[in-house]
């Protein structure tokens, strides 16, 4: 007869022993050794959950490229915008329209998010006509939007202060950043975020394409666009009489490899709920950020990186990266995904979605999801469930319901050639004119201070930029996709 010592033993090696198994969470709670919350957190981060994810359903009811997808804070309902300037909230499960709207934009929706804790009555939208906007749904009769403010240029991505149902910022390719009240429906500019003093950049202003809000603290929040360096701003620090400049970042955060490095930009950010940052970088990979990565408020200054050698910038900044996808045509957001964040999502130009594991960056899932460019990827706050959309008219739902567990494919590309990419294309007639606007302003400096070098550069580059908007498709589209409305005077 065993002794209650080599009973317990014996216990724990079969423990041990089924815990690889794929159902040994069920019988580990089952006997008692797994509580139902620690179930609950292993089932939905379960790789063997994530290799059986297939389409379960397809949301058809736009007109045009879904550049927005998001879920409410219970799950239950997707929040989605197009290029058809549509807001649709869907009952996903099911695949029904519980409510369509017109946004009220003139042009492509870019970001649609519903406030939480408002019974889902209350989204804020931003768009290509650089409109932030607020909508109202009643009980009954037509949903009311009103204009809150207004980017000149396009506004692609909006943050929510974590639980509340009355704050939120938005950034635009004007560089500025916009934080709002719902209360007082009060706008306050917070800052323009400008290159670096001493890059020599022809460019005015950082085109911003990101900001995301630290859930753990959300004091902070971060900024990306049209340079390589992603800015961290503490908002405790703004002194909201104005009188003090807020434009300075608390924290930069970059590969070692790519600070300076003038070809890249950011599309997308997010934070996981340990504060650690997800960045997107265009022509290049994904990297990952902890807190203690941070350059500091002066370490991306010319004289400051010249300070340090690039064995000293790499032992402190050392980002797992995520490799596989391709990042070069349009504004793609990235995302966590897990019940701790256990995984990290992409959409990429081949139109498939790319999972990796988080710690250690080892891709584990490739999705054929698109004929084209998948750009959102959001995951569902409590289920294993993802949603994806980009240039085609649908939305798309998985479940993990394959029978079979997926293999990775063959024909993944892991590197890619540099290129000049979408970041630096001029496809409206507003960013034409913004650009020029900012070089006569240039030049008109120069001849005051008597700099013919600096003339002369202006001349050049006004030259490249005509024959880049010729040269380029005339889209607005966030995903790529034709632009509509009263902006498209040239077609």
């Amino acid at each position: 007869m065993e002794s209650i010592g080599e009973m317990d033993v014996n216990k724990r090696r079969r423990v041990s022993r089924g815990q690889g198994r794929p159902a040994a969470g069920v019988w580990l709670r089952e006997i008692g050794e797994l509580g139902n919350r620690s179930f609950s957190y292993r089932h939905r981060a379960s790789e063997d959950l994530v290799l059986r994810f297939q389409i379960d359903r397809k949301l058809k009811h736009h007109r045009g490229c879904v550049n927005t997808i998001s879920f409410n804070s219970s799950g239950g309902i997707l929040v989605s915008g197009s290029d058809d300037k549509l807001v649709i909230l869907w009952e996903w499960q099911t695949g029904n329209v519980k409510l369509a709207f017109h946004s009220g934009h003139q042009n492509n929706v870019f970001n649609a998010k519903i406030m939480p804790y408002t019974d889902d009555r209350s989204i804020v939208t931003c768009a290509a006509d650089g409109q932030v906007r607020h909508a109202q749904l009643p009980e009954s009769g037509p949903v009311k939007t009103s204009l809150l403010a207004k980017h000149q240029g396009r506004a692609h991505r909006l943050a929510i202060e974590p639980g509340s149902p009355h704050v939120f910022y938005s950034c635009g390719e004007d560089g500025l950043v916009q934080h709002f009240d719902l209360r007082t429906k009060s706008v306050t500019e917070l800052f323009t975020c400008h290159p670096l003093d001493d890059r020599g950049s022809n460019r005015p202003v950082i085109q911003l394409n990101a900001i995301a809000i630290d859930p753990r603290n959300p004091n902070l929040f971060a900024v990306a666009g049209s340079d390589e360096l992603t800015r961290l701003y503490d908002i405790r620090k703004y002194k909201w009489d104005g009188s003090t400049d807020f434009g300075q970042p608390a924290s930069y955060f970059c590969p070692p490899h790519l600070v300076g490095d003038e070809q890249v930009g950011i599309t997308g950010l997010a934070f996981s709920d340990q504060s650690e940052l997800l960045v997107s970088y265009n022509d290049e990979f994904i990297y990952l950020f902890t807190q203690d990565m941070g350059l500091g408020p002066d370490a991306v200054k010319s004289e400051v990186v010249a300070s340090l050698s690039d064995t000293d910038l790499r032992e402190n900044v050392n980002p797992q990266v995520y490799k596989g996808h391709r990042n070069c045509e349009t504004v793609k957001g990235v995302n966590f995904f897990g019940p701790k964040c256990e995984y990290v999502a992409s959409g990429s130009d081949c139109g498939r979605i790319f999972i990796w594991k988080k710690q250690g960056g080892e891709l584990i899932r490739v999705m054929e999801a698109d004929e084209d460019v998948v750009n959102c990827v959001e995951p569902h706050p409590h289920e294993v469930v993802l949603a994806s959309s980009g240039l085609e008219d649908d939305v798309k739902i998985w479940t993990p319901k394959a029978i079979e567990k997926a293999i990775l494919p063959t024909n993944i590309q892991q590197t890619r050639p540099k290129s000049r990419g979408w970041m630096y294309r001029i496809s409206s007639p507003e960013d034409l004119l913004l650009q020029l606007f900012s070089m006569e302003r240039r030049r008109t400096d120069s001849v005051d201070n008597r700099d013919d070098s600096s003339s002369s550069t202006t001349g050049r580059d006004l030259m490249e930029l005509i024959f880049t908007f010729n040269g380029n498709n005339p889209s607005s589209s966030d995903d790529g996709g034709d632009a509509s409305g009263p902006e498209d005077f040239f077609s």
